[in-house]
C-alpha cells in the first residue's frame, strides 16, 4: 500500500513539474518580434495581436506591452501570440501590409482576417471580450464544455 501511495505522489509531482515547464515555455513564446513575411504560420493555430509603434520608448507602446504582460494567462488560454514592431525604418512586410501610423494594435483571427484595429492601448479584458465574441472562439468554448462533461 505504501508503495502505491509513493508512486501516486511521484506521478503528481512529475505532472506538476511538467505543467510549470510548459507554462514558462508558453510565456516565452507569447511575445515575439514581428519579423516574419506574413502571418500564414499562425493560420488556424493562433490569434496574432500585432503591436506597432515608431519607437520602443513610445508611451502607448510601453503601456500596451505592460497591459498584455499583466494578463498573459488569459491570452494564452485564447491561443494568442503577441507580435511587436517598433522600427518603422526597417519597413517589415507586416508593417507594410498593416500600414500603421504611429502606435497601432491589430487583432487578427485564426482565419487570418483583421478583426480589430485600435490607435491606442487596449486592456486585455477588452481584447479577450472581442475574441470571445468570435464564432471560432464560441465553438472552442462549446467543445471545451462538452469535453469537460464527458470526463
Amino acid at each position: 500500500m505504501k508503495r502505491i501511495i509513493a508512486i501516486v505522489i511521484a506521478g503528481l509531482i512529475a505532472t506538476t513539474a511538467g505543467a510549470e515547464d510548459s507554462d514558462v515555455t508558453s510565456l516565452d513564446t507569447l511575445f515575439r518580434q514581428a519579423d516574419m513575411e506574413d502571418l500564414s504560420e499562425f493560420r488556424w493555430k493562433k490569434r496574432p495581436v500585432l503591436v506597432f509603434a515608431d519607437s520602443e520608448d513610445d508611451p502607448a507602446y510601453i503601456e500596451q506591452m505592460e497591459l498584455l504582460d499583466q494578463r498573459a494567462e488569459a491570452l494564452l488560454e485564447r491561443d494568442v501570440v503577441v507580435l511587436s514592431d517598433t522600427d518603422p525604418d526597417a519597413r517589415s512586410p507586416l508593417r507594410l501590409m498593416m500600414r500603421p501610423r504611429g502606435f497601432m494594435l491589430v487583432l487578427v483571427g485564426k482565419d487570418g482576417g483583421n478583426k480589430l484595429r485600435k490607435p491606442f492601448p487596449w486592456d486585455v479584458r477588452e481584447i479577450t471580450r472581442s475574441i470571445d465574441k468570435m464564432p471560432m472562439r464560441q465553438r472552442e468554448i462549446r467543445e471545451e464544455k462538452e469535453a469537460a462533461r464527458s470526463r
